[in-house]
Protein backbone atom coordinates (compact mmCIF):
# COMPACT_ATOMS: atom_id res chain seq x y z
CA UNK A 1 0.00 0.00 0.00
CA UNK A 2 1.29 3.43 -1.07
CA UNK A 3 2.75 5.28 2.02
CA UNK A 4 0.09 8.83 2.57
CA UNK A 5 1.66 12.38 1.70
CA UNK A 6 -0.61 14.29 3.98
CA UNK A 7 -0.28 14.41 7.41
CA UNK A 8 -2.98 15.96 9.98
CA UNK A 9 -1.64 19.59 10.93
CA UNK A 10 -2.27 18.27 14.98
CA UNK A 11 -1.66 14.54 15.24
CA UNK A 12 -3.09 14.36 19.04
CA UNK A 13 -5.56 11.60 19.68
CA UNK A 14 -5.63 10.90 22.97
CA UNK A 15 -8.01 9.97 25.09
CA UNK A 16 -7.35 11.80 27.96
CA UNK A 17 -5.72 14.14 28.47
CA UNK A 18 -7.02 15.22 25.21
CA UNK A 19 -6.25 17.13 22.19
CA UNK A 20 -6.10 20.78 23.26
CA UNK A 21 -8.49 22.92 21.64
CA UNK A 22 -7.53 24.63 18.05
CA UNK A 23 -5.37 27.61 18.29
CA UNK A 24 -4.26 26.59 21.77
CA UNK A 25 -0.70 28.10 23.02
CA UNK A 26 0.60 28.57 26.14
CA UNK A 27 -0.03 32.20 25.86
CA UNK A 28 -3.51 31.60 27.02
CA UNK A 29 -2.56 30.87 30.67
CA UNK A 30 -0.60 34.12 31.25
CA UNK A 31 -3.68 35.17 33.31
CA UNK A 32 -3.22 32.64 35.54
CA UNK A 33 -3.87 33.23 38.91
CA UNK A 34 -0.13 31.72 40.50
CA UNK A 35 0.94 32.69 43.82
CA UNK A 36 -2.23 33.64 44.96
CA UNK A 37 -3.88 31.71 47.78
CA UNK A 38 -6.58 29.47 46.10
CA UNK A 39 -8.92 30.91 48.60
CA UNK A 40 -8.04 34.62 47.82
CA UNK A 41 -10.79 36.39 45.94
CA UNK A 42 -8.64 36.78 42.43
CA UNK A 43 -8.57 32.48 42.87
CA UNK A 44 -12.37 31.87 43.80
CA UNK A 45 -13.48 34.49 41.40
CA UNK A 46 -11.87 31.84 38.33
CA UNK A 47 -12.99 28.86 40.08
CA UNK A 48 -16.83 30.43 40.09
CA UNK A 49 -16.14 31.47 36.66
CA UNK A 50 -15.49 28.04 35.50
CA UNK A 51 -18.70 27.02 37.48
CA UNK A 52 -20.59 29.54 35.65
CA UNK A 53 -19.42 29.01 32.03
CA UNK A 54 -19.95 25.40 32.85
CA UNK A 55 -23.31 25.56 33.62
CA UNK A 56 -24.17 27.97 30.28
CA UNK A 57 -22.57 25.79 28.04
CA UNK A 58 -24.20 22.81 28.89
CA UNK A 59 -27.50 24.38 29.48
CA UNK A 60 -27.28 22.97 33.48
CA UNK A 61 -30.79 23.51 34.81
CA UNK A 62 -30.37 26.64 37.63
CA UNK A 63 -31.85 24.44 40.40
CA UNK A 64 -28.81 21.90 39.75
CA UNK A 65 -25.82 22.74 41.91
CA UNK A 66 -22.44 22.35 40.53
CA UNK A 67 -18.65 21.56 42.25
CA UNK A 68 -15.17 21.32 41.62
CA UNK A 69 -13.35 18.68 43.22
CA UNK A 70 -10.31 16.48 43.99
CA UNK A 71 -8.75 13.70 41.36
CA UNK A 72 -10.57 14.25 38.16
CA UNK A 73 -13.85 11.99 37.05
CA UNK A 74 -12.78 9.65 39.40
CA UNK A 75 -12.95 11.03 42.36
CA UNK A 76 -16.32 12.75 41.63
CA UNK A 77 -17.65 9.41 40.99
CA UNK A 78 -16.78 8.00 44.40
CA UNK A 79 -17.50 11.07 46.22
CA UNK A 80 -21.37 10.37 45.14
CA UNK A 81 -20.77 6.91 45.37
CA UNK A 82 -19.43 6.79 48.98
CA UNK A 83 -22.04 9.53 50.25
CA UNK A 84 -25.35 8.39 48.59
CA UNK A 85 -25.53 5.05 48.41
CA UNK A 86 -26.81 2.62 51.16
CA UNK A 87 -30.30 3.92 51.70
CA UNK A 88 -31.65 1.68 48.91
CA UNK A 89 -30.87 -0.73 46.33
CA UNK A 90 -28.14 -0.25 43.98
CA UNK A 91 -28.01 -1.35 40.65
CA UNK A 92 -24.19 -1.09 38.81
CA UNK A 93 -24.66 -1.13 35.10
CA UNK A 94 -20.83 -1.49 33.28
CA UNK A 95 -19.48 -2.53 29.71
CA UNK A 96 -15.86 -1.12 30.07
CA UNK A 97 -12.91 -1.01 32.58
CA UNK A 98 -13.85 2.67 33.80
CA UNK A 99 -17.38 1.12 35.17
CA UNK A 100 -16.07 -2.03 35.59
CA UNK A 101 -14.59 0.20 38.54
CA UNK A 102 -17.93 1.28 39.70
CA UNK A 103 -18.69 -2.24 40.08
CA UNK A 104 -16.10 -3.21 42.27
CA UNK A 105 -16.62 -0.51 44.38
CA UNK A 106 -20.32 -1.83 44.53
CA UNK A 107 -19.71 -5.14 44.52
CA UNK A 108 -16.50 -5.09 46.74
CA UNK A 109 -15.51 -2.32 48.71
CA UNK A 110 -18.98 -0.66 49.56
CA UNK A 111 -20.81 -3.07 52.03
CA UNK A 112 -24.28 -2.49 50.40
CA UNK A 113 -26.94 -5.42 50.94
CA UNK A 114 -29.03 -5.10 48.48
CA UNK A 115 -27.06 -4.92 45.00
CA UNK A 116 -27.85 -5.42 41.46
CA UNK A 117 -24.14 -6.02 39.10
CA UNK A 118 -25.02 -6.00 35.67
CA UNK A 119 -21.66 -6.17 33.21
CA UNK A 120 -21.36 -6.46 29.13
CA UNK A 121 -18.33 -6.98 27.23
CA UNK A 122 -16.65 -5.00 25.03
CA UNK A 123 -18.44 -3.93 22.35
CA UNK A 124 -22.12 -4.51 24.45
CA UNK A 125 -24.11 -2.96 26.14
CA UNK A 126 -26.12 -4.18 29.04
CA UNK A 127 -29.83 -4.50 29.02
CA UNK A 128 -31.76 -1.93 31.03
CA UNK A 129 -34.97 -2.78 30.40
CA UNK A 130 -35.15 -4.29 33.86
CA UNK A 131 -34.30 -1.18 36.34
CA UNK A 132 -36.58 -0.87 38.66
CA UNK A 133 -36.81 3.04 39.97
CA UNK A 134 -36.90 2.39 43.07
CA UNK A 135 -33.11 1.79 42.99
CA UNK A 136 -29.91 3.85 42.61
CA UNK A 137 -28.49 3.23 39.61
CA UNK A 138 -24.86 3.66 38.54
CA UNK A 139 -23.72 3.57 35.22
CA UNK A 140 -21.38 5.29 32.49
CA UNK A 141 -22.53 7.70 29.25
CA UNK A 142 -20.17 6.66 27.18
CA UNK A 143 -17.52 4.23 27.64
CA UNK A 144 -14.10 5.75 26.75
CA UNK A 145 -12.37 2.60 26.63
CA UNK A 146 -15.31 0.36 24.68
CA UNK A 147 -16.57 3.21 22.38
CA UNK A 148 -19.74 2.51 23.32
CA UNK A 149 -22.53 4.82 24.60
CA UNK A 150 -26.46 4.55 26.23
CA UNK A 151 -29.06 4.99 23.06
CA UNK A 152 -30.98 7.16 25.49
CA UNK A 153 -32.12 7.88 28.73
CA UNK A 154 -35.88 6.27 28.29
CA UNK A 155 -35.26 3.34 30.82
CA UNK A 156 -35.22 5.74 33.66
CA UNK A 157 -37.92 6.68 35.22
CA UNK A 158 -39.35 10.19 35.50
CA UNK A 159 -40.83 9.26 38.66
CA UNK A 160 -38.05 7.36 40.15
CA UNK A 161 -37.45 7.12 43.89
CA UNK A 162 -33.69 6.27 43.66
CA UNK A 163 -30.53 8.55 42.40
CA UNK A 164 -29.71 8.18 39.09
CA UNK A 165 -25.12 8.69 39.36
CA UNK A 166 -23.73 8.74 35.80
CA UNK A 167 -20.08 9.18 34.65
CA UNK A 168 -20.30 11.82 31.60
CA UNK A 169 -16.85 11.80 31.47
CA UNK A 170 -15.81 11.18 27.69
CA UNK A 171 -19.87 12.87 27.11
CA UNK A 172 -20.81 16.06 28.26
CA UNK A 173 -19.83 18.41 25.93
CA UNK A 174 -19.84 16.43 23.03
CA UNK A 175 -23.03 14.58 23.36
CA UNK A 176 -26.45 16.15 24.66
CA UNK A 177 -27.09 15.65 28.55
CA UNK A 178 -30.86 14.48 29.59
CA UNK A 179 -30.70 16.65 32.69
CA UNK A 180 -34.11 15.65 34.31
CA UNK A 181 -32.85 12.08 34.19
CA UNK A 182 -29.72 12.59 36.02
CA UNK A 183 -29.63 13.70 39.76
CA UNK A 184 -25.66 13.28 39.97
CA UNK A 185 -23.28 13.99 36.61
CA UNK A 186 -19.67 14.15 36.83
CA UNK A 187 -16.54 14.72 34.53
CA UNK A 188 -12.89 15.57 34.48
CA UNK A 189 -11.31 18.81 32.67
CA UNK A 190 -9.04 16.76 30.32
CA UNK A 191 -11.40 14.43 28.54
CA UNK A 192 -14.21 16.66 26.10
CA UNK A 193 -12.91 20.08 26.94
CA UNK A 194 -8.82 19.30 26.36
CA UNK A 195 -7.81 20.77 29.53
CA UNK A 196 -5.14 19.78 32.18
CA UNK A 197 -6.16 17.04 34.27
CA UNK A 198 -6.52 16.53 38.56
CA UNK A 199 -9.71 18.39 39.03
CA UNK A 200 -13.02 16.95 38.70
CA UNK A 201 -16.61 18.10 37.95
CA UNK A 202 -19.65 17.28 39.88
CA UNK A 203 -23.27 18.18 39.20
CA UNK A 204 -26.09 17.05 41.27
CA UNK A 205 -29.69 17.83 41.18
CA UNK A 206 -31.93 18.91 44.12
CA UNK A 207 -32.88 15.35 45.10
CA UNK A 208 -29.08 14.54 45.10
CA UNK A 209 -29.03 17.37 47.45
CA UNK A 210 -31.51 16.27 49.89
CA UNK A 211 -30.11 12.98 49.79
CA UNK A 212 -26.92 13.86 51.60
CA UNK A 213 -28.90 16.18 53.68
CA UNK A 214 -31.47 13.11 54.82
CA UNK A 215 -28.60 10.21 55.08
CA UNK A 216 -25.68 9.61 56.29
CA UNK A 217 -24.35 6.05 55.25
CA UNK A 218 -23.05 3.94 57.87
CA UNK A 219 -19.56 4.20 56.62
CA UNK A 220 -16.72 6.19 57.08
CA UNK A 221 -16.15 9.01 54.47
CA UNK A 222 -12.42 10.26 54.10
CA UNK A 223 -12.75 14.08 54.48
CA UNK A 224 -11.54 14.25 50.46
CA UNK A 225 -14.52 12.39 50.05
CA UNK A 226 -17.22 14.42 52.32
CA UNK A 227 -20.22 16.25 50.26
CA UNK A 228 -21.98 17.25 53.88
CA UNK A 229 -21.32 17.26 57.54
CA UNK A 230 -23.36 16.54 60.25
CA UNK A 231 -26.93 15.69 57.36
CA UNK A 232 -25.91 19.52 55.86
CA UNK A 233 -24.53 19.81 52.46
CA UNK A 234 -21.08 21.64 52.66
CA UNK A 235 -22.01 24.28 49.87
CA UNK A 236 -18.43 26.31 49.82
CA UNK A 237 -17.66 23.21 47.41
CA UNK A 238 -20.46 24.49 45.03
CA UNK A 239 -19.20 28.20 45.23
CA UNK A 240 -15.44 28.39 44.53
CA UNK A 241 -13.99 26.64 47.88
CA UNK A 242 -12.67 23.30 46.95
CA UNK A 243 -11.87 20.49 49.54
CA UNK A 244 -8.23 20.57 48.38
CA UNK A 245 -6.05 22.95 46.61
CA UNK A 246 -6.32 23.51 42.66
CA UNK A 247 -3.99 24.47 40.35
CA UNK A 248 -4.80 27.71 39.24
CA UNK A 249 -2.58 27.04 36.36
CA UNK A 250 -5.58 24.15 35.16
CA UNK A 251 -7.91 26.50 36.37
CA UNK A 252 -6.75 28.70 33.94
CA UNK A 253 -6.59 26.20 31.03
CA UNK A 254 -9.85 25.05 31.52
CA UNK A 255 -11.63 28.69 31.59
CA UNK A 256 -9.60 29.36 28.13
CA UNK A 257 -11.13 25.81 26.69
CA UNK A 258 -14.66 27.26 27.97
CA UNK A 259 -14.42 30.27 26.34
CA UNK A 260 -13.05 28.64 23.21
CA UNK A 261 -16.63 26.74 23.66
CA UNK A 262 -18.25 29.66 23.65
CA UNK A 263 -16.84 31.28 20.51
CA UNK A 264 -17.21 28.20 18.23
CA UNK A 265 -20.71 28.31 18.79
CA UNK A 266 -21.83 26.51 22.34
CA UNK A 267 -22.72 23.01 22.67
CA UNK A 268 -24.68 22.77 19.44
CA UNK A 269 -21.20 23.29 17.49
CA UNK A 270 -19.32 20.96 19.95
CA UNK A 271 -21.63 18.03 19.68
CA UNK A 272 -22.07 18.43 15.89
CA UNK A 273 -17.79 18.62 15.44
CA UNK A 274 -17.83 15.04 16.83
CA UNK A 275 -20.74 13.90 15.28
CA UNK A 276 -18.86 14.78 12.51
CA UNK A 277 -16.08 12.96 13.52
CA UNK A 278 -17.95 9.95 13.90
CA UNK A 279 -19.56 9.96 11.01
CA UNK A 280 -15.98 9.96 8.86
CA UNK A 281 -14.55 6.97 10.70
CA UNK A 282 -18.25 5.65 9.57
CA UNK A 283 -17.68 6.35 6.07
CA UNK A 284 -14.19 5.04 5.92
CA UNK A 285 -15.36 1.83 8.11
CA UNK A 286 -17.77 1.31 5.09
CA UNK A 287 -15.04 0.60 2.33
CA UNK A 288 -12.47 -0.37 4.99
CA UNK A 289 -10.61 -4.14 4.59
CA UNK A 290 -9.03 -3.83 7.58
CA UNK A 291 -10.89 -2.60 10.16
CA UNK A 292 -14.86 -2.70 11.87
CA UNK A 293 -16.40 -0.39 15.22
CA UNK A 294 -15.78 -2.22 18.13
CA UNK A 295 -19.21 -1.43 19.21
CA UNK A 296 -21.17 -3.61 17.49
CA UNK A 297 -25.09 -1.86 17.33
CA UNK A 298 -24.62 1.51 15.47
CA UNK A 299 -26.35 3.47 17.76
CA UNK A 300 -24.60 2.59 20.67
CA UNK A 301 -20.73 3.74 18.51
CA UNK A 302 -19.44 6.91 20.37
CA UNK A 303 -18.19 10.09 18.44
CA UNK A 304 -15.90 10.42 21.15
CA UNK A 305 -13.88 7.33 22.09
CA UNK A 306 -14.13 6.37 18.54
CA UNK A 307 -12.80 2.21 19.04
CA UNK A 308 -12.11 0.22 16.03
CA UNK A 309 -10.41 -3.56 15.54
CA UNK A 310 -8.98 -5.78 12.96
CA UNK A 311 -11.70 -7.62 10.91
CA UNK A 312 -9.60 -10.04 8.83
CA UNK A 313 -9.21 -13.34 9.67
CA UNK A 314 -5.18 -13.71 9.48
CA UNK A 315 -5.13 -11.02 12.29
CA UNK A 316 -7.55 -13.35 14.35
CA UNK A 317 -5.90 -16.25 14.08
CA UNK A 318 -2.85 -14.44 16.11
CA UNK A 319 -2.62 -14.68 19.63
CA UNK A 320 -3.94 -12.83 22.53
CA UNK A 321 -0.15 -11.60 23.30
CA UNK A 322 0.55 -11.44 19.13
CA UNK A 323 -2.58 -9.36 18.30
CA UNK A 324 -1.35 -6.81 21.16
CA UNK A 325 2.15 -6.85 19.51
CA UNK A 326 0.89 -6.06 16.53
CA UNK A 327 -1.16 -3.27 17.31
CA UNK A 328 1.67 -2.14 19.11
CA UNK A 329 3.43 -1.94 15.89
CA UNK A 330 1.11 -0.75 14.30
CA UNK A 331 0.96 2.53 16.56
CA UNK A 332 4.31 3.27 16.35
CA UNK A 333 4.61 3.25 13.05
CA UNK A 334 1.83 5.90 13.30
CA UNK A 335 4.22 7.81 16.21
CA UNK A 336 7.15 6.97 14.20
CA UNK A 337 5.77 8.95 10.98
CA UNK A 338 4.11 11.77 13.38
CA UNK A 339 1.24 10.64 11.51
CA UNK A 340 -1.14 10.37 15.04
CA UNK A 341 -0.38 9.52 18.42
CA UNK A 342 -2.08 7.94 21.13
CA UNK A 343 -4.03 5.68 19.15
CA UNK A 344 -3.82 1.98 20.68
CA UNK A 345 -6.55 0.85 22.37
CA UNK A 346 -7.33 0.83 26.34
CA UNK A 347 -4.43 -1.87 28.01
CA UNK A 348 -7.83 -4.12 28.60
CA UNK A 349 -9.90 -3.70 25.73
CA UNK A 350 -9.53 -5.97 22.75
CA UNK A 351 -6.29 -4.83 20.42
CA UNK A 352 -7.05 -1.75 18.15
CA UNK A 353 -7.39 1.54 17.47
CA UNK A 354 -9.05 4.13 19.93
CA UNK A 355 -9.48 7.72 17.92
CA UNK A 356 -10.41 10.08 20.10
CA UNK A 357 -13.39 12.32 18.24
CA UNK A 358 -14.16 14.75 20.99
CA UNK A 359 -14.99 18.36 20.23
CA UNK A 360 -11.11 19.72 20.03
CA UNK A 361 -10.22 17.02 17.22
CA UNK A 362 -10.85 18.81 14.17
CA UNK A 363 -12.78 16.69 10.99
CA UNK A 364 -9.83 17.38 9.07
CA UNK A 365 -7.30 15.93 11.45
CA UNK A 366 -9.61 12.90 11.62
CA UNK A 367 -10.19 12.51 7.95
CA UNK A 368 -6.19 12.42 7.05
CA UNK A 369 -5.40 9.77 9.97
CA UNK A 370 -7.44 7.53 8.78
CA UNK A 371 -5.20 6.76 5.10
CA UNK A 372 -2.09 6.40 7.74
CA UNK A 373 -4.00 3.86 10.45
CA UNK A 374 -4.71 1.58 6.74
CA UNK A 375 -1.25 2.16 5.94
CA UNK A 376 0.40 1.48 9.18
CA UNK A 377 -1.79 -1.88 9.53
CA UNK A 378 -0.63 -2.91 5.82
CA UNK A 379 3.16 -2.35 6.03
CA UNK A 380 3.15 -3.82 9.57
CA UNK A 381 1.25 -6.65 8.00
CA UNK A 382 3.78 -7.67 5.63
CA UNK A 383 6.55 -7.44 8.12
CA UNK A 384 4.45 -9.59 10.37
CA UNK A 385 4.16 -12.33 8.00
CA UNK A 386 7.99 -12.61 6.88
Amino acid sequence: MEKPTSKPHYPYFSSGPCAKPPGWSLDKLKDAALSRSHRSGAAVKKLQEVINKSREILQIPDDYLIGIVPASDTGAVEMAMWCMLGQRGVEVYSWENFGHDWNIDAGEQLPLDNKILVKADYGDIPDFSKSNPDNDIVFTWNGTTAGVRIKNTDWISDDRKGLTICDATSAVFSMEMDWPKLDVVTYSWQKVLGSEAAHGMLILSPRAVERLESYTPPWPVPKVFRLAQNQKLISGIFSGATINTPSMISVEDVLNSLNWSNEVGGISKLIEISENNLKIVSDWIETSENFEFLAKDPETRSCTSICIIPKDEWFKSLSSDDQKKFMAEVCSQLETNEAGYDLNSYKTAPPGIRIWGGSTVENKNVELVLPWIDWAYSSTKSNFQK
